[in-house]
């Protein structure tokens, strides 16, 4: 009580009294510190019982101040005075005591004022960065200390200053073999770079006087070898374990600001010689071990999106919409801050911690789940990486994601090699799953997969199969144009086929959206590039399907004109994507391609073309995945992919197969199977109108499945047709 009245009288008599020049006012708040450790008996009451609070931060507005008053860069007396004086080594060892108690917090409030209100570059000079380093060593020591606050306070504005000013980084990558070695506050003359001297405690009174110029010269880091601690870093690491969430995420947006730095030896340290990759990968695992083993998909699907460090929750509400959801907001808000974190990072660091997630969270914890054997385990993990997928936005987390589930390998696959990456091989089987749930959660994926910025997802699932074209008869060139000009090969010849000879040339062109769609009719005659007139190639899709089995011309806005619109924008937006993988333009020449190559499609597509063949027998979910993972495909501006998907008159090698003839097979099928179903057209209009809910559903209709089947290759055939038609003209516009 006394001490606070003498407070309140000091600041009374200062007002009356006229203003000090600025120095003599600064040393007599220091002094007056000084004074109370010389003569206070008391070291037990807490320092918000004496002045010392008020002097601190006098002597801050005194400095602050002072800069304001001078050119901008120029030391003032005041600040010659601090750092000659060795005044924050004093307050460190005074702070390291925390004597009084609650010192410390004092001691970190006044480094983070000054590193904060002054302007001038004040970590060069050894006087600040060397205290400076001891300080943040004595952060997080302590898990849910009193001085939490104020440690994150501090921490978080000297990352924000080597942001401002990189390369003094290297002032806090410390020689592991002089730790504890460092010159100690108080005691005057040079100091190595180390831990406290004996006499640490010794308060520097301000009486001592120094050389003439007082000024401290900064002192030039020196690069850091491969044996230097960064406990700038390993404070904020133990700051995370935090059981407040704001002192978290102000940790985790300091390590953010650290991993950003451009200087090589920091990120070479950072990654090397701390726990942040551990700290990353532990957290995803434990966060991914306590979801629930099995969840709804659709619950993984749809919680809303989230940001690490705006985590807010509601327990009762969370508790309420479905069991597990505030375990995965938890695990889906860690991803993305190493997402981000990675995405920020300099780029070798970056590598580095990409990397460690593959390698210590997605090998060691989620390929066991992708690959047990119970179908809810199975669903529930595929639904997790899914969704992982989904929010994976850095560049290099992104390859990495890839690598682990496809594998590096790039050459063509054959049939003896397509079990070599295990996780690769058990996913793709999982798209021909008997359980439909698990096919569909897969499908899904690789669709997921083939929209995300990364050129190894489509060369590794398709192009390296088509990389040689061994899927074309390489026959000579006047019989190759004789097919170019419109001649269908042998196994997909329509004309010739008895399946097709109700389909004469006058009713392939009666869509009046095709009319009002396609270019003006030209005659026969391949384009100087080699490309089948586009007209013959959308009339091949569009007349796949015979006139019986069609029911989108009975039903308005199903017609091909709405595929047309979209796959515009689809295809923009594909090409916005893989302008930057330098795909080639044209067809790999045929004498430039090895002749000897076996073909086989790949795995991915082979799965692909069984499950398209069985359209007719299949459940309609099912087939509305595989049709579109399949679309996705034929967006993609790779001629090999655009020959392979959607040019029906490719002369295909002996036992091949292409998209189209995998279509001609199943409407082969289809026309068998059409007269052998009583009111076939009628069921067929009614199943359309049900699935586009123009009609209630009512009672059960015989052979829905293949009513649905033939519903869903009308549509697809009308997709492609869309597609090949935007991609020519794409290709031909300048």
């Amino acid at each position: 009580m006394f001490s606070k009245f003498t407070s309140i009288l000091q600041h009374a008599v200062e007002a009356l009294a006229p203003s000090l020049p600025l120095q003599e006012d600064f040393v007599y708040h220091w002094k007056a510190i000084t004074h109370y450790y010389i003569e206070t008996s008391d070291d037990k009451a807490p320092v918000t019982d004496t002045n010392i609070p008020s002097h601190l931060e006098q002597m801050l507005d005194i400095l602050t101040q002072e800069e304001g008053e001078r050119e901008s860069g120029e030391t003032g007396p005041c600040m010659e005075y601090l750092l000659h004086h060795k005044i924050l080594e004093t307050l460190y060892t005074l702070g390291k005591a925390d004597c009084p108690p609650g010192m410390k917090q004092q001691v970190l409030g006044f480094y983070t004022k000054l590193l904060g209100r002054i302007r001038q570059p004040l970590l060069p000079h050894i006087n600040v960065h060397r205290p400076v380093q001891k300080l943040v060593r004595l952060c997080g020591e302590v898990l849910a200390a009193p001085t939490e606050n104020e440690e994150i306070q501090f921490l978080c504005i000297v990352c924000a200053k080597l942001k401002q000013d990189p390369y003094l980084v290297n002032f806090f990558l410390e020689n592991r073999n002089k730790a504890g070695a460092l010159g100690a506050a108080g005691v005057e003359g040079s100091m190595g770079d180390g831990a406290e001297s004996s006499d640490a405690s010794a308060p520097d009174t301000g009486q001592k006087q120094g050389p003439g110029d007082a000024k401290a010269e900064p002192q030039n880091p020196a690069p850091p070898n491969n044996n230097h601690s960064y406990n700038l870093v390993n404070s904020l690491l133990n700051l995370t374990k935090s059981p407040d969430g704001r002192i978290v995420v102000k940790a985790c947006e300091g390590l953010m600001l650290l991993v950003s730095l451009p200087e090589p030896a920091a990120a070479k340290c950072l990654t090397e010689n701390t726990a942040l990759c551990q700290l990353l990968t532990d957290r995803l695992t434990s966060f991914y071990q306590a979801l629930p083993q099995a969840m709804d998909p659709l619950d993984i699907e749809t919680v809303e999106s989230v940001n690490w460090g705006l985590d807010a929750y509601n327990l009762k509400e969370d508790a309420a919409a479905f069991v597990g959801k505030r375990a995965l907001i938890s695990f889906l808000s860690w991803l993305d801050y190493c997402d981000q974190l990675i995405k920020e990072a300099q780029k070798t660091a970056g590598l580095v911690l990409a990397r460690a997630v593959r390698d210590g969270f997605f090998v060691p914890v989620l390929e066991p789940q992708l690959m047990q054997t119970s179908e809810m385990g199975i669903l529930t993990s595929t639904a997790l990486l899914n969704r992982i997928i989904r929010q994976v936005t850095s560049e290099q987390l992104l390859q990495e994601t890839m690598y682990f589930i496809l594998g590096e390998e790039r050459e063509a696959e054959s049939l003896a090699t397509i079990s070599h990456i295990p996780l690769r091989h058990r996913l793709i089987e999982h798209c021909d799953h008997l359980s439909d749930e698990i096919s569909i959660m897969t499908l899904r994926l690789f669709e997921q997969l083939l929209q995300k910025p990364c050129e190894h997802v489509v060369h590794n699932l398709v192009l390296r199969s088509l990389e040689e074209r061994s899927y074309a008869e390489n026959k000579a060139p006047e019989e190759r144009e004789a097919v170019e000009n419109g001649t269908l090969p042998e196994a997909v010849d329509l004309e010739e086929d008895p399946l097709f000879t109700d389909l004469s040339p006058d009713n392939r062109l009666s869509s009046p959206d095709w009319l009002s769609a396609s270019p003006p009719q030209s005659p026969d005659h391949a384009k100087p590039d080699g490309k089948t007139e586009v007209h013959k190639i959308v009339n091949s899709f569009l007349c796949l399907v015979p006139d019986e089995a069609k029911s989108s011309y009975h039903v308005e806005g199903t017609g091909y004109d709405t595929y047309l619109r979209d796959a515009h924008r689809q295809f923009r937006d594909y090409c916005a994507v893989c302008v930057r993988w330098e795909w080639r333009g044209s067809p790999k020449p045929f004498e430039k391609c090895d002749p000897q190559t076996p073909f086989f499609e790949g795995h991915f597509l082979k799965v692909l073309f069984d499950r398209m063949g069985r359209i007719l027998d299949q459940p309609y979910d099912v087939n509305l995945q595989v049709t579109s993972v399949l679309s996705k495909l034929a967006l993609f501006p790779h001629p090999h992919l655009h020959e392979y998907l959607l040019d029906p008159y490719i002369n295909l090698a002996p036992s091949c197969r292409s998209l189209f003839s995998v279509i001609v097979r199943v409407v082969g099928d289809l026309m068998l199977r059409i007269h052998r179903i009583p009111e076939f057209t009628p069921k067929l209009l009614l199943v359309r109108k049900r699935l586009l809910g123009l009609e209630p559903e009512g009672t059960g209709i015989d052979h829905l499945t293949l009513l649905e089947g033939v519903i869903v290759l009308e549509e697809f055939c009308k997709e492609l047709a869309a597609v090949a038609f935007v991609k020519f003209h794409a290709s031909s516009s300048p």
